[in-house]
């Protein structure tokens, strides 16, 4: 099968990238909140068992709710009964397979006809098709759709983003969180301001290399919303993957990514696989206290979109809920509530240092994973750990710069400072920044769980996947392999590789100068203590 909208794989048989990650999304969503519509796939389709309820402040931040009977879009206001969801989202296929078997699939009636931009033959795994031929044919189009779609929310906030890198696919998901927070936090005083909802607008699009019309939108998105902060998700090709012009495509990529992202949190197709790996021996035993169920979703496939299994469903779990966690405090009232945007504020003191390793702890959410509470500390260490990390990386042997903790459940703002001074002794950072943690608590858990924790750091254990992408990349351009089916592009010229390539060798250097100073680096003088 050719590249598509919702598919997030690479051409390699052993290590792809989640795929139909989207429609995963929008069912672990619909659980999450325990609300159904008569056009959301059924509980014999998701495994869960849901009453009809009323539209809430939670639920439109990925759905409107519309009444075909009304004037105008017929949008239903929140605190009314469920009439018919539609999807926030605008799916951007370059090769229109898989767009046409989700409308032929159980959601087809959550996604309107107007949200679709489609074409038939992809970009055959070459970044510049899709970032110059399709880029500029489709630009109107785009732009004109993304407005559409904005108009919908009521204050725009926040661009989010997921997209391959050298793949054959990209999908693509921006998010546009609307109105103040839920609970916004001034010092020490917490204040509700809850007189808007947030909407989050989910933008899925695809290019046949999973780079180039995706780093395209993304410069359209800093032309047509300069003011509006843009984070992204990039999935990060094996070493191993069989698309031979990925290392091409990642780089060119990464160049955008860059110049255009505010944040970016890359995510590695092995590191998925390993926790895949995981939740398979956890599967048949392992680890006391923390039992995966065999018939369980993750391992059974009984809560994907159809009881057959799919293959990898288990790793769409994973980063569907990194964008769950990631979106809580949009969706759920909380005691600290944190604002996508100021993810970008608090964690990237250099406008090109923005790329944010991330850590999902418990990395199985809709399965069922007892976690007692009794191990609310083991899961602040978890989340350092190089196990429970989306890109291959061991933190910890680092340099932080800063660092964000998103908890959700039942944990008070005294175990997030007690875990943060019993954890800081381990964890380097820089001299300038020590108290450099940003802090999220939504009182929503996760379902199933009595609490979960994401963690954002901003951390220079990337360098390793950048120099190791740099040298695939090299190994190819010494050559000049493959680059004739680049230059052949109208508008493509070889001194983007060169420029491409710069721009990567400088990222690595300021993170190796940040890597140099650790070793000069301190530590505190010891604080005083209250006797008691």
């Amino acid at each position: 099968m050719g590249s598509a909208v919702p598919t997030l794989h690479s051409c390699s048989t052993h290590l792809p990238v989640p795929c139909w990650l989207h429609p995963f999304l929008w069912v672990l969503h619909t659980i999450h909140h325990d609300q159904p519509t008569t056009n959301m796939p059924s509980a014999s389709t998701t495994g869960a068992t849901v009453p009809r309820g009323l539209y809430d402040e939670a639920l439109s931040s990925f759905f409107r709710n519309v009444d075909s009977r009304k004037s105008s879009s017929g949008a239903c206001c929140v605190g009314g009964r469920i009439q018919r969801l539609k999807a926030r989202a605008v799916l951007i296929d370059m090769e229109e397979g898989v767009v046409n078997g989700i409308l032929q699939g159980p959601l087809r009636e959550v996604f309107d006809s107007t949200q679709l931009l489609t074409d038939v033959s992809g970009s055959g795994n070459n970044w510049a098709v899709g970032h110059l031929t399709y880029g500029s044919a489709y630009r109107e189009s785009i732009v004109n759709t993304l407005r559409k779609t904005a108009e919908h929310c009521d204050c725009l906030q926040c661009f989010f983003l997921i997209h391959s890198m050298g793949g054959d696919v990209i999908s693509r998901y921006l998010i546009v969180p609307c109105s103040s927070a839920p609970t916004s936090i001034h010092g020490n005083v917490s204040i509700n301001s809850r007189t808007k909802t947030k909407e989050l607008v989910k933008i899925l699009a695809e290019d046949g290399t999973g780079s180039g019309l995706g780093t395209r939108v993304l410069s359209l998105l800093e032309e047509e919303f300069s003011d509006v902060c843009r984070i992204v998700t990039t999935m990060y090709p094996s070493a191993e993957d069989d698309v031979i012009t990925s290392p091409y495509n990642s780089v060119l990529a990464m160049r955008e990514l860059t110049e255009h992202a505010d944040c970016v949190l890359p995510v590695e197709n092995q590191s998925l696989v390993d926790i895949v790996n995981k939740i398979s021996l956890m599967s048949h035993g392992a680890k006391p206290g923390c039992v995966l169920k065999k018939d369980c979703t993750v391992t059974s496939g009984h809560g994907s979109l159809s009881p057959t299994e799919k293959p990898f469903d288990a790793m769409n779990n994973i980063v569907a809920n990194l964008l769950l966690n990631i979106t809580s405090s949009a969706r759920f009232e909380g005691s600290l509530n944190m604002d996508l945007n100021e993810i970008a504020m608090n964690l990237v003191p250099f406008p090109r240092l923005h790329y944010l390793v991330p850590s999902l702890t418990p990395l199985y959410t809709l399965a069922d994973v007892n976690i007692p509470t009794r191990r609310l500390d083991q899961m602040f260490s978890d989340a350092f750990s190089k196990d429970h990390q989306l890109i291959r990386a061991d933190p910890k042997h680092s340099l932080y710069l800063a660092c964000a903790l998103m908890v959700r459940g039942n944990v008070q703002v005294s175990d997030l400072r007690r875990n943060i001074e019993r954890l800081r002794p381990s964890l380097p950072f820089v001299s300038w920044n020590q108290e450099g943690w940003k802090t999220g608590l939504c009182s929503v858990p996760p379902v199933g769980h009595s609490h979960s924790l994401l963690a954002l750091a901003n951390n220079t254990c990337v360098k390793p996947t950048f120099m190791e992408l740099r040298e695939r990349f090299t190994k190819l351009y010494r050559k000049k392999a493959h680059l004739h089916h680049y230059l052949h592009v109208d508008g493509m010229e070889q001194s983007i590789f060169s420029e491409a390539l710069s721009s990567l060798d400088a990222l690595i250097d300021e993170y190796h100068q940040l890597d140099a100073t650790k070793a000069r680096i301190t530590p505190d003088a010891p604080r005083l203590s209250i006797a008691r």
